[in-house]
């Protein structure tokens, strides 16, 4: 249940941090308008709440996997928002760092 629930949190922070990322995006240059930049300020903002709730107590290993949760929705997000078309060296990359997620945050360590 643990490990469930630790990564719907780093799911619901990629959606918060791409799209708030993205929305910004929209707003600025894509000349969409404050309305949009305020609304990704506000998700980058919930984002930064998200981390707090993952079980294990360490900020550094929590923003460390992070990152590797990050790269692999940001080529998700732009697969299905953007229509973006990854090769196979950012599929390859993004399974690399989703490796390196499962071993930071859920290798078995001595209490």
């Amino acid at each position: 249940m643990t490990v469930a629930r630790s990564i719907l949190l780093f799911l619901l922070a990629a959606l918060a941090e791409i799209g708030g990322a993205w929305l910004v995006w929209q707003g600025w240059r894509e000349n969409r308008g404050l309305l949009w930049i305020a609304a990704g300020v506000i998700a980058l903002g919930f984002y930064g709440f998200v981390a707090t709730f993952q079980p294990d107590p360490n900020f550094g290993r929590i923003l460390a996997a992070y990152g590797g949760i990050f790269v692999a929705g940001s080529l998700a997000w732009g697969m299905v928002v953007d229509k973006f078309r990854p090769d196979r060296y950012d599929l390859i990359g993004a399974a690399i760092c989703l490796a390196g997620v499962a071993v930071i945050m859920y290798a078995p360590r001595a209490s």
